[in-house]
Order: structure tokens, then C-alpha cells, then sequence
């Protein structure tokens, strides 16, 4: 399944540094409102550390790991659902996202333009989430049914503060966190700048990205899980949702799996690992050919892969082979 996830806020915010960070996509930052005219569509790699120690096992020739598409659209201001700006044109864009990212500024400083000539957090989240509540309020009144899933203030929301971590206090996160949603803290300025590092620079700024947050928040407020394959053609990221059985894995693999699925083979990814780590004969190393062609089948002689049926209920980091007709 695919995830996408749509980018809300005011002008000036940062809510295209936040996709041009994301994405390592060039867009057009400028510092006035409605730098972004049309909206921009990028799709970010999910950070996966199991599928690096996976894919060596296996001696995979690929690794493949799930995506996220993130939509970024024109800044919405205060009267966006009657016409006011230019965000309300492209808000049918993200009907179709799974999730919404708003974008807060937090950060003071008068280079940079605020809409409202003023910095407040909570008047701006509150602005945002009036424009999104009257947009389907007014597509309603014209008669037009709109699925729960697709009305705009119903999508499950993750606040971005856009500011140093250290400056938000915890009375301004608690009172954003009683509204419902998840929240995330990104110096985003500072996010995009260390993109033209090297992994070993950053280290040495002692920089810390939060962006993987995001990701990670979606995952948890969509009620989504990973769970993964590997062999010597690829190592992959499945996503799933929480709850899903074997057979739903199966279609998420291919559509006929579901139809034809016969059972599923099944172990933890760190049992995979600790199988090639500690072969019962001792005769191979973890980093030897054999050890890596062989986790699978060592993990099944300790007794470690699961046969598993029609009612399983998938979990996050499981490995699994779909047996189909």
C-alpha cells in the first residue's frame, strides 16, 4: 500500500524547506506568501536499519524500502475556504493523502515575513484547522458526499514546529498535544542546510536530524506496520495495516496472493539474524557466503520459522515467505 501524506500551513512557515528537505527536491523558497503555486509532489525513502542487516544476510542483489509521497500545497490563510489566497485551489490535492503535516512557525525573527505580522503557534494551528473544518463544511452544503476518510478535518494530523527543540516549552506542547495529534520539533532551516553534509560532518556538528520522525509519527497515527522479505533477488519493506492477517500480506505482495494463498512461513528479523550469527554446527561465520545463504535454513532447523495460516495476524518486523497456489 502506498502512504501519502499532504503538507498544510501558512505562507512563510516552512513548509516548502520542509519538502525540499524532505525530497532534496529544488523548490521555490522565496520569503512571500504563495512561493508555491502548484503542488509539489515528492516521494521520500522510509529509514530502515533491518533491511541493511537483512539484505547481508541474504546477500540480496536489491534493497527495497517503503516509501512515503508527501504533497505540498500553496499556503492557506484565513478566509482560504472562500477564496482568499491561493491554497483553497489546490486543497483537493491532498483529499487523497492518508495524513496531514501542518507546518507551525515557532521560531521569532522579523526577516522573514508571518502573514498575521506576528508569531503565535496556537492561533496559526487554530486558523489552519477552521480552514480545513469550513472546506467540508461547504463542499457538504453543495450536496457533495465526501467519505469520512477524504473530509480534510477527519485525516489524522502531525504538527511540525518549526524552531530549535530546546525553545518550545512544555506548556505549548502539551496544550498542541491535547489537540489530538502527534507532534514533531525541527529546526527545518537547519534540517535543510546539513542535507549538503556528509554523514561524518553532521556527526561532527553533532547534529541530530529529526525529520525520520515523521515518518515514524505517520506510521504510528495511521496504525500502520513493516513487515518484510528477503532473498538473494531483493531485501523489502512491506507496509501494512495493524491488525492485517497473513493472507492481506500476501495481496500486498501481489493482488493474487490473497486469492491463492496457502499459508506462511514466518520469524522475527532479529531471530533471522541471531540464526546466522550462531550456526548449530558452528561451521559458518556471520559473515561468511554460507551463512548468508543459509539463515533461512538455519533458522528453521532451530526450530525458529513459524508455519503460519490464514488467520495470523502479521507484526511489525516480521519475515515472511507466502506459500500460494
Amino acid at each position: 500500500m502506498s502512504l501519502s501524506v499532504g503538507i498544510v500551513g501558512l505562507p512563510n512557515v516552512g513548509k516548502s524547506t520542509l519538502f525540499q528537505a524532505l525530497t532534496k527536491k529544488q523548490v521555490n523558497i522565496a520569503n512571500y506568501p504563495f512561493a508555491t503555486i502548484d503542488p509539489n509532489v515528492g516521494v521520500v525513502e522510509v529509514p530502515d536499519e533491518r533491511l541493511q542487516k537483512l539484505a547481508k544476510l541474504t546477500n540480496s542483489a536489491k534493497i527495497i524500502p517503503t516509501i512515503v509521497e508527501f504533497v505540498d500545497i500553496a499556503g492557506l490563510v484565513k478566509g482560504a475556504n472562500k477564496g482568499e489566497g491561493l491554497g483553497n485551489k489546490f486543497l483537493a490535492n491532498i483529499r487523497e493523502t492518508a495524513a496531514i503535516v501542518q507546518v507551525v512557525r515557532c521560531f521569532q525573527g522579523g526577516d522573514i515575513i508571518h502573514v498575521e505580522q506576528s508569531v503565535d503557534p496556537l492561533r496559526d494551528i487554530d486558523t489552519i484547522n477552521t480552514e480545513l473544518q469550513l472546506k467540508d463544511l461547504e463542499t457538504t452544503e453543495k450536496g457533495s458526499a465526501v467519505p469520512e476518510l477524504q473530509q480534510l478535518s477527519k485525516k489524522p494530523v502531525i504538527y511540525l514546529l518549526n524552531c530549535n527543540p530546546q525553545d518550545v516549552s512544555q506548556e505549548l506542547l502539551n496544550k498542541i498535544k491535547s489537540l489530538g495529534g502527534a507532534v514533531v520539533v525541527a529546526n527545518l532551516k537547519d534540517e535543510l542546510e546539513m542535507q549538503s553534509l556528509s554523514e561524518e560532518e553532521r556527526k561532527e556538528f553533532g547534529f541530530v536530524s529529526h525529520l525520520p520522525d515523521l515518518t515514524t509519527k505517520a506510521y504510528e497515527i495511521l496504525n500502520l506496520i513493516t513487515f518484510l522479505t528477503t532473498g538473494p533477488d531483493e531485501t523489502r519493506a512491506w507496509t501494512l495495516k495493524r491488525g492485517s492477517t497473513a493472507p492481506q500480506a500476501g495481496g500486498v505482495i501481489h493482488s493474487d496472493f490473497e486469492k491463492s494463498f496457502i499459508k506462511a512461513e514466518v520469524i522475527q528479523w532479529e531471530k533471522l539474524l541471531e540464526a546466522a550469527a550462531h550456526p548449530a554446527d558452528g561451521r559458518a561465520s556471520p559473515a561468511s557466503e554460507e551463512a548468508r545463504r543459509g539463515a533461512w535454513q538455519e533458522a528453521a532447523s532451530k526450530g525458529w520459522i513459524r508455519t503460519e495460516g490464514r488467520e495470523y495476524v502479521v507484526q511489525d518486523g516480521d519475515v515472511i515467505e507466502i506459500m500460494h497456489s
